[in-house]
């Protein structure tokens, strides 16, 4: 598989009505991280640590520009704060169809920045909720 940049992605998430909304347009960028825990379960016998696998996790950070039109960023974000539903995600970082990151997510928050230099900016993170494992769709 030939390297690529993550030029030409997309990503859409799901409005409070459940409808995928793809805001590609409007993301300037986004974080995303598939970590997990982790026991210790090192006895006093040991000079390194051993530790077990535990549960999978995914939280995700969004940040985009302002876009007030109809199905855009700020109709799907505005009602983060008013209504409490689970959220498709669906992560495609590189152009094309492959490889995908399909997730539920709760997101926490939208929160608006006007810089001092005119600049306004949006950012939404969220975290898995529904307990389904996060796997990527390569093929």
């Amino acid at each position: 598989m030939a390297k690529t940049s993550g030029l030409g992605g997309s990503i859409s998430v799901a409005d409070a009505g459940g409808t995928a909304r793809t805001l590609s347009n409007d993301f300037t960028n986004f974080q995303f991280s598939t970590p997990r825990g982790v026991q210790d379960i090192t006895g006093i016998d040991k000079s390194a640590h051993e530790r077990l696998l535990l549960l999978s996790d995914f939280s995700l950070t969004l940040n985009g520009v302002f876009d007030p039109a109809a199905n855009e960023a700020h109709a799907v974000f505005s009602t983060v704060s008013s209504t409490s539903v689970t959220r498709a995600v669906v992560i495609q970082p590189t152009s094309g169809t492959v490889p995908t990151l399909t997730n539920n997510c709760l997101l926490t928050d939208y929160q608006i920045t006007r810089a001092n230099t005119g600049e306004l900016t949006w950012q939404v993170p969220g975290s898995l909720a529904d307990g389904a494992v996060p796997t990527w769709v390569n093929a």
